[in-house]
């Protein structure tokens, strides 16, 4: 159970409001008798007998207004929790449902959230009749539109977030998905609208009872007192004091409520239809990966809903023990085809590919097993800060796919755990484990990152700019890391970056990748000496600093690559390189160079074409 950081705002409130409970308990058993006793003293002000004066028929007012607090808290938080239950059920399952139930239930939304609650509450009680009962079923249904709304564009946010897509690639269920990620990481704004709500519903109820559509006689709340003394104002106004005044204290003491518990409990202290996506022709399997490889990526495009592919034809291997890398501009492709290989890409995108494996594992088959996806591929995402539930602790995060893909004992995996954390060089794993991600800076979250992809004993690491977020120092230190653990665990990498420096210190082999498609394959060997053939990697080669300058060379100014990558929807039918490349040639612009003996240009084969 997570600790509530006490606050005088919450204190106060809770304590304010736990007296207006208590009153409503007690208040029938002890003045029942003065609310209902009729006199002949009518309107009578206030006086020692009657500390808010009488009624029409003599009753006293205060009395009344204490008794009609039992009904009106009853119906107040019936209203509330059927327009909360309503609201967020509603907004959070549109986004652990399908790409067509997510649709449906955000047009839904939309269209009940156009109507003003109030107005909704009236016409559903002029449908449903008069009385309490009606009553919270039309404040409680008029008010779950502002729910569903906030929760759903709550929910967009956290359901995008890395620690979510580990879930769904361990096969997370929906529900456990809503209980555990979803509501968790939303629950302070949700406790905060929920006292807006509360203070919103009581106003709703009154309403309703003073414009005699609520409450009926004899039976009476704060809005139908409120009703009788609003018509003797200007003769005996003490009557309408009383009601008005526990409306407003109520109110107030709820927002406080709210206020303060989102305080307390925070760990860290459009609609257009979708079109149908154009057919992605698969080019017939082409890469001649070796027999013993262990990820084959042949012919892979991914394309958007409207057919345009941000991902073309790549086609690439990652032997057993190897560290590949793929670099590029951002916008290039490499980490859409990184989240392929892992299945994790974004709703919306679809892949095709002639072959898609890792090791015996079909990772283009629609059923591929979650078990052995969350087990043999460890996933080391770019922020650190978006990797972890900020809503948990850390040890449970760290031991969820052991004890449920790998059925390891609880002790045991909290055990392995601590030995993972210490490999990785967090010092004080016992405590670690303990505290939240917000307790962690941003290395030893991205160490933990790391501890929590090798724990399963994965085949393949695939690392998504895993240092970009990272201050100089402890990218070093994460880079050794990833090297420590493909030199002593023989685990492959796959490792993304758009720095082609990063790539050079770690990696056995780099994939260069422009607009979508693969325009180079070298060793880290050839890049560091400088020898690459494509004119986009010599220029992300002289872009990139250097200590000192190849055979003895006179340090130069840094080059710059003029223009940017052109859009996926409006890349050029030849190279996409080709206004940007200071060697094109007349055929760039008309065809498209293929991936031939490693390198994708037309200037490089002339070449090297004999005379």
């Amino acid at each position: 159970m997570r600790r509530i950081r006490w606050n005088a705002p919450l204190v106060t409130a809770l304590a304010g409001l736990g007296l207006i409970a208590v009153l409503g308990i007690v208040a029938p058993l002890l003045w029942e008798g003065e609310a209902t006793t009729l006199s002949g003293d009518a309107r009578a002000h206030p006086s020692g007998e009657h500390w808010l004066g009488t009624d029409a028929l003599g009753r006293d007012v205060l009395a009344r207004t204490l008794v009609a607090t039992r009904l009106t808290l009853e119906m107040t938080v019936a209203a509330t929790a059927l327009a909360a239950v309503a609201g967020i059920l509603l907004g959070t399952v549109v986004w652990v449902s399908g790409p067509r139930v997510r649709e449906l239930g955000l047009r839904l939304i939309d269209v009940m959230i156009s109507y003003p609650a109030l107005l909704l509450a009236m016409v559903i009680a002029t449908v449903l009749g008069t009385g309490p009962t009606a009553s919270i079923l039309a404040i409680g249904l008029g008010g779950a539109p502002a729910f569903a709304r906030l929760t759903a564009n709550m929910a967009a946010s956290v359901a995008q977030r890395d620690f979510v897509t580990q879930a769904r690639l361990m096969g997370v269920p929906p529900s456990r998905l809503l209980s555990r990620h979803l509501l968790p990481n939303i629950s302070g704004p949700l406790l905060v609208l929920l006292s807006v709500a509360f203070a919103n519903v009581l106003v709703a109820l009154s309403g309703l009872s003073f414009l005699g559509v609520g409450v009926q006689s004899p039976d009476y709340d704060w809005g139908a007192l409120l009703n009788s003394g609003l018509e003797s104002l200007y003769t005996t106004p003490a009557e309408a004091i009383g009601p008005a005044a526990a409306i407003t204290v109520t109110g107030v003491l709820a927002g406080f409520v709210g206020d303060g518990l989102a305080t307390a409990l925070d760990p860290r202290g459009g609609g257009t239809k979708t079109r149908a996506p154009r057919p992605v022709v698969v080019p017939p399997h082409s890469h001649r990966a070796p027999k013993d490889a262990l990820v084959t990526v042949d012919g892979l495009s991914v394309a958007l809903p409207d057919g345009t592919r941000l991902v073309d034809d790549v086609s690439f291997h990652v032997m057993p023990g190897e560290i590949v890398g793929l670099v590029g501009e951002s916008g290039s492709g490499k980490s859409i085809t990184a989240m392929s290989v892992a299945r994790l890409l974004p709703d919306g995108l679809t892949a095709h590919a002639a072959q898609l494996t890792l090791g015996d594992l079909d990772l283009a088959a629609p059923a591929a097993d979650p078990k052995r996806l969350a087990t043999e591929i460890g996933i080391v995402f770019q922020d650190p800060s978006a990797s972890f539930n900020p809503a948990l602790r850390m040890g449970g995060q760290l031991t969820e796919t052991l004890r449920v893909h790998q059925a390891v004992p609880r002790t045991e995996a909290l055990h392995r755990t601590l030995e993972a954390l210490e490999q990785v060089r967090i010092t004080d794993p016992a405590r670690v484990v303990k505290q939240y991600p917000h307790e962690l800076s941003g290395g030893m979250r991205q160490r933990a990152v790391i501890a929590a992809a090798v724990l399963p004993g994965p085949r393949l690491i695939v690392a998504d700019e895993p240092t970009t977020a990272l201050d100089v120092t402890v990218q070093a230190e994460v880079l050794e890391l990833l090297k420590d653990i493909n030199r002593t665990r023989g685990t492959s990498i796959l490792f993304i970056s758009h720095d082609i420096g990063v790539v050079g210190t770690l990696c056995h082999r780099v994939l260069v990748m422009y607009a979508g498609r693969v325009v180079e394959e070298l060793s880290t060997a050839d890049l560091r000496a400088g020898r690459a053939r494509h004119p986009y990697t010599k220029a992300l080669l002289a872009a990139s600093p250097r200590l000192e300058e190849p055979h003895g060379e006179e340090r130069s100014l840094l080059a710059t690559i003029p223009g940017r990558p052109p859009a996926p929807a409006a890349r050029p039918a030849g190279c996409a390189f080709v206004d940007r490349c200071p060697v094109a040639l007349d055929a760039c612009t008309s065809e498209r160079p293929e991936l031939i003996d490693a390198v994708a240009c037309h200037a490089v084969r002339q070449e090297v074409q004999p005379a």
